[in-house]
């Protein structure tokens, strides 16, 4: 399984044997990103940091005009404003989307590290993207911005590299997994793992683990959008009888089903399941206070920053409310100036992506006020 790298990511080399956590160092490795605007002392910047599956690629620019997974939330006039802030994007450490991960080639075997990547950790991915950052020439952020995994990975930003940002926007972000979002996820690798083609990371071509990549990423549709969404938007409506794939005894029956089959026969050829593995883990294992050898909220009273926005969805049953009121709650004890907004949508989980009229206009207001 080859890496899937958008047009325009561009590379910073991270330093010969860049440690990880939990042991092991890498050689030759590499982040992707992409940057909007120029990175100069003369202008702030902005750093996103993504969910588990993101490549660098939010919006569309001159390099790639094609639309980006934050399309309409990043770019001229847009709540992140390109017009007022430069912006850089980074790939996750452990992607297949441009960063060093399992599907990378190992320079000491000159194969792809499969199984041979080291273990992963949430913090990993937090240094490699301070790297980046301080490579292209920033030494101070005006904001870094993180969305699901990414929430996640700017509080160990936040917390490993004391001053770095001026300022904080954590979506659906969490000091840690609570043990519903653990299950799914294990299920998840599992699905994938019992694949007889995933052969302990060893596919290639032809012999590739679709059935447990399939079931996996229809196992995390279900649980990004909520219940509510599910019933308003299906109902329990039923496929046309001309619809209905082939003879399969007990198959798709409900548009629901179809939906999920789309969805996900789209995501599994553009992801490494290696990769899969290896973030889904690193999501799991992540606990800010472990992290930092003390208690989540001690640790976040410990950031020093002018400024958060916590933001957070009623329906998210993978990041619950009330872990966004634990940031925000915890911010504030250590001073910061932290506004807490508590959305209604009913697109759960993922309202981030495609909610953007809820979740705009907070941001533009935030951004146009905190990092000016």
């Amino acid at each position: 399984m080859s890496e899937f790298i958008p047009p325009a990511t561009r590379f910073v080399d991270l330093p010969d044997g860049f440690p990880l956590k939990r042991g092991g160092a890498l050689h030759g490795a590499r982040i992707g990103y992409e940057a909007y605007g120029p990175l100069d002392a003369a202008h702030d910047v902005i750093l996103i940091l993504t969910g588990l599956s993101a490549d660098a690629h939010p919006a569309s620019h001159p390099g790639d005009p094609r639309p980006g997974w934050w399309e309409a939330m990043l770019g001229p006039g847009r709540p992140v404003d390109t017009d007022r802030w430069s912006v850089i994007c980074v790939n996750s450490l452990g992607s297949c989307k441009g960063s060093t991960g399992p599907a990378s080639v190992d320079p000491g075997t000159g194969e792809p590290y499969r199984l041979e990547f080291p273990d992963l950790t949430v913090e990993d991915i937090a240094d490699a993207a301070a790297y980046t950052v301080r490579a292209l020439g920033v030494e101070r952020l005006a904001c870094v911005l993180g969305a699901s995994m990414g929430g996640m990975s700017s509080l160990a930003l936040l917390a490993r590299h004391p001053g770095i940002a001026r300022t904080h926007i954590n979506i659906s972000g969490a000091v840690h997994s609570l043990p519903f979002s653990i299950a799914i996820r294990s299920l998840q690798r599992e699905a994938i793992r019992h694949d007889p083609h995933w052969n302990r990371g060893r596919y290639h071509g032809d012999r590739f683990p679709l059935r447990g990549m399939l079931t996996a990423r229809k196992l995390g549709l279900a649980t990004y959008r909520s219940a509510q969404e599910w019933d308003d938007r299906f109902g329990r409506a039923r496929l046309t009888a001309g619809r209905r794939p082939g003879t399969e005894p007990f198959g798709m029956e409900f548009e629901v089903e179809s939906y999920l089959e789309f969805h996900a026969r789209r995501f599994v050829h553009e992801f490494d399941p290696n990769s899969y593995l290896y973030l889904s883990h690193s999501i799991d294992q992540f606990d800010l206070g472990e992290s930092c050898g003390s208690t989540p909220d001690a640790v976040l009273s410990a950031v020093q920053l002018d400024s958060a926005l916590v933001m957070g969805v009623e329906t998210d049953i993978l990041f619950p409310l009330k872990q966004q009121r634990q940031i925000a709650e915890g911010l504030r004890a250590g001073g910061t100036d932290v506004h807490f907004t508590a959305l209604e949508s009913a697109q759960g989980h993922d309202a981030f992506l495609v909610d953007t009229d809820r979740f705009g206009p907070p941001i533009a207001k935030f951004l146009s006020a905190g990092c000016d």
